[in-house]
């Protein structure tokens, strides 16, 4: 269902209106439109719209999706005193406004907000146009924009238990249903002819991303000669615009090595793997728990340690395994992923203990709180 401009004549529908904030990286915007596929299959005739920027991902990925989106000005603070600080005010509160005209049009009956840039201002819009929010945090170490919006709501979810964030419970990682449905075992052997690869051969997957990971694309062309005389096979997700090419200067080949930029659907490579080895930020963090994937995870090394922490969940739990980036060397890896590539059982108990770990229905615990709230507003008659 379309909305109107925001600036136009505010839509008519029966059914509640949902707008959802976020934007900015796939971190923000997945759980986004999970939440929002959530909220339509609960209620068909929801009224659903975006909000973000229009610098983000989201200009491409929302609409691709299927769901409108709005925009409001970016206001990003400055990291050092420049005269865009002093520009600040001004801008944060056209922001602001922008954010109340479009809560306004779509005549909201809830926000929901996953965190980036557009948040802050749309949950002091929503705080003053009486409006309900919604939270979800994705990250271990809770964004700026969601600890304002956690003064002004009890509806707070979290994906990790150990997020600090005001009036919040664990619901989970919003995910695509393809990913919180999968049943590894029955998909392996499909996933893997689909992907080039021996039905029967252990697998061992890398990815470092969507972009991409330089350390660990080297470590793994170093290992190729030692993961074939182990008798692993590797599907190595290089990242786009990141072949790893050989001496020759031709993509890198070898027996039982096979090398795709990018994958278009992760379930597709969480099936077909026995182990993954791969970065920890949040979504792939309790993407792996929700199948039962063993992984190894070697955090980003840049940042606040946020990726470190996110894994440790899993770590602790005997779920994962965690090194250094700088660690992660050709001999660390024959020395540690291929003993645990040959160990059926402990791969097996691995994956018991990440399932244990995992969450599969975040998406619909947070559309049930939208939802809620959105009702809520609607029988006190306090609707636009």
């Amino acid at each position: 269902m379309t909305l109107e401009d925001p600036a136009g004549t505010p839509a008519e529908s029966s059914g509640p209106s949902v707008v959802l904030a976020g934007g900015g990286t796939a971190g923000h915007i997945s759980p986004l439109l999970a939440i929002a596929r959530a909220v339509v299959d609960a209620s068909p005739d929801a009224r659903i719209l975006a909000v973000g920027t229009a610098s983000g991902m989201e200009t491409r990925i929302v609409p691709e999706a299927g769901f409108e989106l709005a925009v409001i000005d970016r206001v990003p603070l400055p990291r050092r005193p420049t005269m865009d600080l002093l520009r600040l005010p001004g801008r944060f509160v056209k922001a602001v406004r922008q954010s109340e005209a479009i809560l306004d049009s779509a005549q909201a009956d809830v926000l929901v907000g996953v965190g980036g840039y557009v948040c802050t201002p749309m949950y002091l819009a929503a705080r003053r146009r009486g409006v309900p929010i919604v939270i979800h945090e994705a990250n271990t170490r809770a964004g700026i924009a969601n600890r304002v919006g956690a003064a002004f709501t009890q509806r707070v979810g979290k994906a990790f238990p150990a997020t600090r964030l005001r009036h919040s419970r664990v619901v989970g990682m919003p995910m695509r249903r393809e990913i919180s449905g999968l049943d590894r075992a029955a998909a392996r052997h499909d996933a893997r002819v689909r992907l080039g690869l021996d039905p029967d051969a252990t697998t061992l997957v890398v990815t470092g991303g969507s972009l991409g990971a330089a350390s660990l694309n080297r470590t793994i062309a170093s290992s190729l000669d030692a993961m074939a005389h182990a008798g692993i096979q590797t599907l190595h997700i290089t990242g786009r615009g990141k072949t790893v090419n050989g001496p020759d200067g031709l993509q890198l080949r070898a027996p039982g090595y096979r090398q795709v930029e990018y994958i278009d659907g992760m379930e597709e490579a969480y099936a077909a793997a026995d182990l993954i080895l791969c970065r920890s930020g949040a979504g792939t963090v309790c993407e792996v728990a929700a199948v039962g994937l063993p992984a190894v995870f070697v955090p980003l090394p840049i940042g606040n340690g946020e990726q470190a922490l996110n894994a440790r969940g899993l770590v602790d739990s005997g779920a994962a395994v965690m090194v250094r980036d700088a660690d992660f060397t050709p001999e660390w890896l024959e020395a540690t992923v291929l003993p645990l590539l040959g160990s059926p059982e402990r791969l097996a108990e691995m994956s018991r203990r990440a399932s244990e770990q995992g969450i599969r229905d975040a998406d619909t615990q947070m559309a049930a709180m939208a939802l809620a709230a959105a009702e809520g507003r609607i029988q006190e008659g306090t609707r636009a």
